[in-house]
Formats: C-alpha cells, sequence, structure tokens
C-alpha cells in the first residue's frame, strides 16, 4: 500500500518516462508539415541563350520572362564593350 502511494506523488517514474521519450522521437517522422504544392513541369519549354564566352545555355522559359531588361534596343559595338569591361 505504502509503494502505490509513493507511485502517486512522484507521478512519472523513469520506466513511464521511457515510452514518452520514444514517441517523442517518432512525431517528426509522421509529417505534420504542409505538403509541397510546387511541380516540377519535366516539359517546360527552352530557349537557347548565348553566354559572354560564345557558348550556348538553355534556359527554362520562365526566368527569361521573370528577367529584367537591362538596357533595351542598344548596338552590338556597346555590346561587346559591356562585355568586355567586366573582364
Amino acid at each position: 500500500m505504502e509503494n502505490s502511494s509513493q507511485k502517486d506523488k512522484n507521478g512519472l517514474s523513469r520506466r513511464g518516462f521511457l515510452p514518452l521519450l520514444g514517441s517523442g522521437l517518432l512525431l517528426p517522422l509522421l509529417g505534420f508539415g504542409k505538403p509541397t504544392t510546387e511541380v516540377h513541369d519535366e516539359d517546360e519549354e527552352y530557349h537557347t541563350l548565348l553566354r559572354k564566352d560564345g557558348t550556348a545555355v538553355r534556359v527554362k522559359k520562365t526566368v527569361v520572362e521573370k528577367s529584367k531588361v537591362v538596357k533595351k534596343n542598344i548596338s552590338n559595338k556597346s555590346l561587346l564593350e559591356w562585355l568586355k569591361k567586366d573582364n
């Protein structure tokens, strides 16, 4: 009788704590996070562009549409000068 009254005073023993600890470690594996709604579309269109060194690069169409225009209607000569000044 005396043991049961001590157990009530302590509340949680070592044997009672281990299952709580184990279940707490398993909670991240249950996946309560938000599901990802972003779908990677493999059939997306690509544009072929030239890099500074003259090599061709395939770039997604959406990246080209979201890009910012630095200068419009520039001549080839000024473009070459602009590319060379970065070196």
